[in-house]
């Protein structure tokens, strides 16, 4: 019989034995949950997973291997994947490589044949917590000393953020994007370029310079891990460039644009991860089924005075959604109308802020006819 190798062990004394796959070593990390069936490569690839375990609900995994072409990241970040079973014999005709593979090529370490259900409920009833992922050898007490005298690292953004500006460029563009990565998923790339927009994605310090430097027609804030408190100098870019140009934000860059007009952000007990969370949209009254990924929301009752306006709401939790203001051309939502892995109901998004662009351009081009 195989005996076990590895282990998880919780915060609160809780321990999970398993066998391990993926990369070896401990790591001490998050632990979260996603409830997404499917997506498990875009999920791992994902940098809002920085520092972060994660629990995948749905029961088995890898079954159909890691593809090129779907990587949200050339470089996971993700600090540990925990499931239920690993399929290490993939079918796919699109397959190139094993999750294990990639896992053990990034550092990643994962744990399979737990009880994911039951550490589920325990992150639903009692909140995230710290675990550390480590040897069947460890003891309850050495690893409860380690989780504790552990740093918790407040500097994700700056590690997963590109150290110089690049470019993704497509034929016969109409527009051009500055984005500011701070852990900028690849489909939203991917969702500008399909548009017509050359993208020059920039580093999360980037100043107001070197945004209006690209001659952009709009500025993109991107998702990302950690605190949104954390990136100061995305929340004074913010502040700069907001009215000067149209601006969109996904996921953290929402939060940062909220505290930017001067709402307050505050952590979920145990935050949003899946591909079915239900979120209405208050200026419709359409309902979209949504793909999220966040630990931090907007503080609904900090909006008030700040000239930001309600747009989406989460129907499950009442949470912020979405947020708005006319009159500087500023929108974001804090669900991901990439979806990568998830539904296409949000995909206007993209749109929308297209036709904030092109609206901004007639007015330049045509300031005395836009005023009459």
């Amino acid at each position: 019989m195989r005996q076990y190798d590895r282990k998880l062990i919780l915060e609160d004394g809780s321990q999970y034995p398993g066998y391990g796959f993926g990369a070896g070593g401990d790591c001490i990390c998050e632990v979260v949950f996603n409830t997404s069936m499917v997506g498990y490569q875009e999920i791992v690839s994902d940098p809002s997973y920085t520092d972060q375990a994660v629990v995948m609900t749905y029961p088995l995994i890898g079954n159909y291997g890691i593809t090129d072409e779907d990587f949200e990241t050339r470089t996971p970040t993700i600090g540990a994947l925990i499931v239920s079973e690993y399929n290490d014999e993939p079918s796919n005709f699109r397959c190139t490589k094993t999750l294990s593979e990639i896992l053990e090529e990034h550092g990643i370490p994962g744990i399979q044949g737990i009880d994911t259900r039951k550490l589920t409920r325990s992150i639903r009833d009692l909140g995230s917590r710290r675990a550390l992922l480590t040897g069947i050898d460890t003891t309850l007490e050495e690893g409860l000393e380690r989780i504790k005298s552990a740093l918790i690292r407040r500097d994700a953004v700056s590690r997963v953020s590109c150290r110089k500006r690049w470019y993704s460029r497509t034929p016969d563009h109409l527009y051009t994007v500055a984005a500011i990565d701070c852990g900028i998923k690849l489909n939203i790339i991917r969702s500008l370029n399909e548009r017509g927009c050359n993208v020059t994605v920039l580093p999360w310090n980037a100043n107001a310079e070197a945004v209006l430097e690209t001659k952009p027609d709009g500025l993109f804030l991107s998702n990302g891990p950690g605190d949104p408190e954390d990136a100061a100098p995305v929340i004074q870019l913010v502040k700069e460039l907001r009215g000067q140009l149209p601006i969109f934000g996904i996921c953290l860059g929402h939060q940062i644009i909220s505290l930017a007009y001067g709402g307050r952000t505050y952590k979920l007990k145990f935050g949003h991860r899946g591909g079915n969370h239900p979120v209405k949209n208050l200026l419709t009254g359409r309902v979209e089924i949504t793909s999220q990924n966040h630990s931090y929301a907007v503080d609904a009752r900090t909006l008030r005075g700040t000239g930001l306006e309600l747009t989406h709401q989460n129907l499950l939790d009442g949470t912020v959604e979405g947020v708005r203001c006319l009159r500087d051309k500023v929108f974001s939502v804090q669900y991901h109308p990439e979806s990568a892995p998830g539904p296409q109901d949000s995909g206007y998004l993209f749109d929308q802020f297209i036709a904030l662009m092109a609206a901004e351009r007639k007015e330049r081009r045509f300031p005395y006819a836009q005023k009459n």
